[in-house]
């Protein structure tokens, strides 16, 4: 039987299928609609994802403004985005460390063909957004129980203007690293960053009450466990979305991506067994976002089998510099890290972009990064003959794990003592015993005296920011 071939423009559309004004030809109608999917399971991550999670991980007396850290940042950092953070990391070069700054709310710009793939530029901006705005969120977790509300308005802007957005643009946007490292969707832009920055944050702010630092239980450990639901699954889309293509990467990456933390999670459940002689669900948290976090660098370059094996790694490491090093180590102890960021996502991250150089298959390399330079993992350079690719692979996610852990040091320190100028990084020690209705006037439930609010004469009046010190005398001694 012969089959007959015609050209395919001979072929009839469904009418839904034609280009119009609203569709041009270059749209992917299928991409496009994976793509607003996708960030929308990015942005259900932040809000309510880790807004739920912060607000139940935290003491009860710390919920609220624990909650509200999260869902501040999120609104901030989009407004911030679109007038100038997006340039920086994806616009015109200003040099080999950022873009040019510049507003991203024209409807010639937004509705243009992405440079990305087949779908509106407006797709990329939110997109990209929505991994920014988790990154300053991600961070705020070593910080919660004791930094100034108003401090953190200011950070928030200034962090994500002078330290995301070199990141992003270093390794993303056409900067020095971008056709040498290998971190498709963000574990060292993202992750190690926030690790970094965080506990460096810790350190300029101080730590927390110190009974709060003792004991500092959640308040309530199925809502926990809702938000951290949210943080797993959204992760579909955190490391689907990547791609910019509901294509073959996305698909590897997607499954790759649960399998891996799936692993993780139970590996860190298997060691809080054995040494410990019970299951944490606390530990199970931990154990799935540092298996989510190390796979994101190489979700879509690896294998199944190399993905189970950086879950089990990062379980396992993991969970040694978090339950066993973290305490011993003098270093460590110096620096509250509320949440221990700093191990879920900076030691995670780091990990998972090491593993990247190393397990990095190179066809899948080839198939998310056309242009990058070697382009293979250590072990398949070995077993190819090419093992010097595989060492340069290997030197650069390292030389970008540098990078990116002295910048976020150093401007992180920077912002974090011009602010100690203007404003208290912390909540004055008195304000910390009674936590959440000392600093917003509010607490999260009314479970206990219907919601009353503490007989404290001096809270009367609303605390003003001491961002005018004298300004700020003058009204107490007036009230």
């Amino acid at each position: 039987m012969g089959f007959i071939y015609q050209d395919q423009s001979d072929i009839p559309l469904p009418t839904g299928l034609l280009p119009d004004e609203s569709s041009p030809e270059w749209i992917s109608k299928a991409d496009n609609a994976w793509q607003l999917t996708a960030t929308t399971m990015v942005c259900l991550q932040s809000v309510p994802g880790l807004v739920i999670l912060y607000g139940s991980m935290v003491k009860k007396k710390w919920a609220v403004n624990s909650a509200f850290m999260a869902f501040y940042a999120f609104a901030a950092v989009l407004v911030c985005w679109v007038l100038w953070g997006h340039h920086m990391s994806f616009g015109n070069r200003l040099g080999p460390l950022v873009g040019r700054p510049n507003a991203a709310l024209s409807q010639s710009f937004l509705l243009d063909k992405s440079k990305a793939s087949q779908v509106p530029t407006a797709d990329f901006v939110f997109y990209q957004f929505a991994f920014a705005a988790i990154t300053v969120i991600l961070l705020a977790g070593s910080l919660l129980g004791r930094m100034n509300i108003y401090a953190w308005m200011l950070f928030v802007p200034l962090w994500l203007t002078f330290s995301y957005t070199i990141g992003a643009f270093s390794i993303w946007g056409g900067g020095f690293l971008e056709q040498h490292i290998i971190d498709y969707a963000g574990g060292y832009v993202i992750h190690l960053s926030s690790g970094v920055a965080g506990f460096t944050a810790a350190y300029w702010v101080g730590p927390r009450h110190s009974h709060d630092r003792q004991h500092f239980p959640p308040n309530n450990v199925i809502t926990m466990l809702a938000g951290a639901g949210f943080l797993w699954l959204g992760w579909t889309g955190f490391n689907g979305g990547s791609p910019f293509a509901a294509g073959l990467v996305a698909s590897l990456a997607i499954f790759n991506t649960h399998l891996c933390t799936a692993t993780s999670l139970l590996v860190w459940v298997s060691f809080d067994m054995i040494i410990y002689k019970k299951s944490s669900v606390i530990g199970a948290v931990q154990g799935m976002i540092t298996g989510l976090v190390c796979i994101t660098p190489a979700a879509g370059v690896v294998e199944p089998w190399a993905a189970m094996l950086m879950g089990a790694m990062s379980g396992s490491l993991t969970w040694y510099t978090m339950m066993v090093l973290h305490r011993r180590s003098a270093f460590f102890q110096s620096v509250d890290d509320t949440l221990a960021v700093f191990h879920t996502h900076a030691v995670a991250g780091l990990l998972g972009g090491i593993l990247s150089g190393l397990l990095a298959k190179p066809a899948l390399v080839k198939l998310m990064y056309p242009h990058n330079t070697y382009g293979t993992g250590l072990i398949y350079s070995l077993a190819n003959g090419k093992h010097k690719d595989g060492l340069r692979q290997m030197l650069c996610q390292i030389e970008g794990a540098a990078f990116i852990a002295a910048w976020n040091v150093a401007m992180t320190s920077l912002i974090c003592i011009l602010l100690s100028r203007i404003v208290d990084l912390r909540i004055q020690e008195d304000d910390l015993e009674i936590g959440d209705d000392a600093v917003h006037g509010e607490e999260a439930y009314a479970l206990w005296g219907d919601g009353e609010r503490m007989p404290i004469s001096r809270h009367l009046h609303p605390r003003l920011p001491s961002l005018y010190p004298r300004l700020t005398a003058l009204c107490r001694s007036l009230s």
